[in-house]
C-alpha cells in the first residue's frame, strides 16, 4: 500500500527505509523535539545520535501501512523490522509539523 504522507514525513520514512541517517536528519527544523524509548531528544546532535543508535546500528526500518490526522497531529502506524528482540514491532510515529520541517516526534510501541 502506498500512502500519500505529508511530505517531510514521506522523506523521513524514504531515508530510513535505507539506513539513511542523514536523509532522516534533513526534514527536523533545528530545534525538534523527539521522545523514544523513555527519552528526549531536542536537536540536530541528539537527534541524530538517537537515529544512529535505534535506527542504524539495529537497522531498524519503519514500515508505515495507516496514517490519520488527530488533534493536530499526523499519527503513523506500521511495523518496524530489524536486528532487534521481538522483531517485527508495531509502532505508532506522532508527527507535529510546521510547514515542510518536522518540529516534534513523539514514538511509542
Amino acid at each position: 500500500m502506498s500512502l500519500e504522507l505529508p511530505s517531510p514525513i514521506s522523506a523521513y520514512v524514504e531515508a530510513n527505509a535505507r539506513l539513511d541517517v542523514d536523509g532522516m536528519m534533513r526534514p527536523f527544523a533545528a530545534d525538534a523535539v523527539v521522545l523514544d524509548d523513555g527519552g528526549r531528544f531536542e536537536g540536530h546532535a541528539e537527534i541524530r545520535g538517537m537515529l544512529e543508535h535505534a535506527a542504524a546500528a539495529y537497522k531498524a526500518v519503519f514500515t508505515p501501512d495507516t496514517f490519520r490526522h488527530e488533534q493536530g497531529q499526523v499519527v503513523v502506524e506500521g511495523p518496524a523490522h530489524g536486528d532487534f528482540k521481538g522483531s517485527p514491532i508495531r509502532f505508532t510515529y506522532r508527527f507535529d509539523l510546521d510547514g515542510d520541517v518536522i518540529k516534534a516526534l513523539e514514538i511509542t510501541a
